[in-house]
């Protein structure tokens, strides 16, 4: 498959070739549902190309083997769903702590526990608030589309790579199930990616330098706080930079929609449905969830229009809107849990209500 074919994809799939292309050269994973398409291509597909795949014995093993790979300076991955992300972060935590540039996704089920494997956007705190433990981020990328889903994971090894940091790709099982028509991203080679130089362990036969050490343990505080400070200005750098977002028909709206993912999608069929109904609705949708686009939706929120979150989740998201908007609008919450995705007819019908002075 080349740069110019259009091809018929799983979300998962997509985000699998889209990672090989990207120059991943070694993943680890452990199967959980929705997102076991991802794991299958890879075992397939990555011995194919030459690259490392290994099925580990479990999720903590796998983010463990990322740790390693990832210190070599290969691009390396592994991907879950939410019980097997929240196994997951103690290794993610390490990572962030000895500033390893790796990527995992996230395909949400719902929760907590075991839930079910139906869609969900339940894991926005544990994915925006770094999830692990200590002071630190991840990046976290959001796609709507199967398409998206293979830009952003492009993306997520650039950007983890530029701020060497985890970048992670939050989806849920409706991303990762449905199928569409994309443009897969070219090839890049991973041998040309490998970062050989200033911070990763090996390649010391090739630059003839002493050896690197790895390690997230500081025990000194004082030692360990400027670590973490020096870090904390790395990720100023990264809200000013990189902050991504989708904004439509803001300027003149009667009522803001906010949302993400599939739940973005529905907003755009209400959005549509209002549109016939004369209904003036904005929407305005985060990519980035970390960085957050605080700034960006706070001047939205300037034109004094009302605002309504809509979440495949008890609502979560709506906290980072509420610290962009300074309660300066109100902002009403449309919210599913457990696996139930929202409609684009009760989605119209809450915004009506509301644009038209009914309560939240």
């Amino acid at each position: 498959m080349n740069r110019e074919q259009m091809v018929l994809m799983k979300g998962n799939e997509a985000i699998a070739e889209s990672a090989i292309r990207a120059g991943c050269g070694a993943y680890f994973g452990y199967p959980i549902t929705p997102q076991n398409e991802l794991i299958a291509w890879m075992a397939c597909h990555m011995p194919e190309a030459n690259r490392i795949f290994i099925q580990a014995e479990s999720e903590l093993a796998a983010i463990n083997m990322v740790y390693g790979a990832a210190g070599t300076g290969i691009r390396a991955m592994t991907s879950s769903s939410s019980p097997g992300i929240s196994l997951k972060q103690e290794g993610i935590s390490y990572a962030a702590g000895a500033d390893l540039p790796c990527v995992y996704v996230n395909m949400v089920r719902g929760g907590p526990g075991l839930g079910s494997i139906a869609p969900a956007q339940s894991d926005y705190f544990q994915s925006t608030r770094g999830g692990g433990h200590g002071d630190y981020h991840v990046i976290v990328l959001a796609p709507k589309s199967v398409q998206e889903a293979a830009d952003l994971t492009c993306l997520a090894f650039d950007l983890a790579d530029k701020w060497r940091m985890p970048a992670m790709i939050l989806g849920d099982g409706m991303i990762g199930q449905m199928m569409e028509s994309i443009t897969l991203p070219e090839y890049k080679d991973p041998a040309s990616l490998a970062a050989k130089s200033e911070w990763s362990v090996g390649h010391m036969h090739q630059t003839h330098r002493k050896p690197h050490r790895i390690t997230s343990i500081i025990l000194d505080p004082e030692e360990l706080e400027r670590k973490i400070r020096s870090r904390y200005e790395r990720y100023k750098k990264i809200e000013a930079e990189e902050v991504r977002f989708e904004e439509k028909n803001c300027a003149d709206a009667d009522i803001i929609l906010i949302a993400y993912g599939t739940a973005a999608r529905v907003c755009q069929g209400a959005q549509q449905t209002a549109a016939g109904q004369g209904i003036k609705v904005g929407l305005f949708r985060p990519i980035t969830l970390w960085p957050f686009p605080y700034t960006e939706l706070e001047a939205i929120s300037k034109k004094g229009k009302p605002v309504l979150v809509v979440e495949m989740s008890m609502g979560q998201m709506i906290e980072d809107v509420r610290l962009s908007v300074h309660d300066k609008v109100p902002v009403n919450l449309l919210s599913h849990a457990g696996g139930v995705i929202p409609t684009e007819e009760e989605v119209f019908e809450r915004l009506q209500s509301i644009v038209s002075g009914g309560s939240k």
